[in-house]
């Protein structure tokens, strides 16, 4: 009986530095692996960055737009290249090469505190949203980016017109009055 106590008192005694043990383990591959899957990673970067080819093809469209020497097709070329891009997207490698990261960065405990979440209906709500949200987050912020590309785009043309200038000013002969007075 006496060890039977002992035994229980010790498992209540260390309970709770087993609970704190596993939360502070690092997380394993499969620990990961099973998050990427519990998270639909692999559709997940491939909506992404569906996403992210029409944004940039509305941002290319709107910069030929205002580029005059643009071929009249430059708008299918684009979404041709763009979809290649996608089709080619070595995504299982990517999602190999994030393990690591996710390894550094959180514990076992983490891990298994993000697969409840993402396990859960409104996890799951937010792994099916999150592209179409970013998607009209995009959208929305196009106009402001083209904005300041342009803006940024009209600075860098005139510091280079600056420069230009104070190159050739630097590059001309002196005159001989001027060559006289420097003497």
């Amino acid at each position: 009986m006496r060890t039977f106590l002992f035994a229980a008192l010790c498992l209540v005694l260390t309970a709770p530095c087993l609970a704190q043990t596993a939360d502070t383990d690092p997380a394993t591959k499969d620990d990961v692996l099973l998050l990427f899957r519990t998270m639909h990673s692999f559709d997940l970067i491939q909506k992404m960055m569906e996403v992210q080819a029409q944004s940039t093809e509305q941002l290319l469209h709107d910069q030929m737009t205002q580029d005059k020497d643009a071929p009249p097709d430059a708008d299918a070329r684009v979404k041709k290249m763009m979809d290649e891009m996608i089709k080619g997207m070595p995504v299982d490698e990517i999602t190999q090469a994030m393990v690591p990261a996710y390894q550094r960065h959180f514990t076992h405990g983490d891990i298994a505190a993000m697969n409840a979440f993402y396990s859960s209906p409104v996890g799951q709500k937010v792994l099916q949203e999150l592209p179409v949200v970013t998607q009209e987050g995009m959208q929305e912020m196009m106009p402001i980016l083209n904005k300041y590309l342009d803006q940024w785009k009209q600075r860098m043309q005139k510091e280079f017109e600056k420069n230009s200038k104070d190159t050739r000013i630097q590059r001309q002969p002196k005159t001989k009055t001027e060559e006289n007075s420097a003497a």
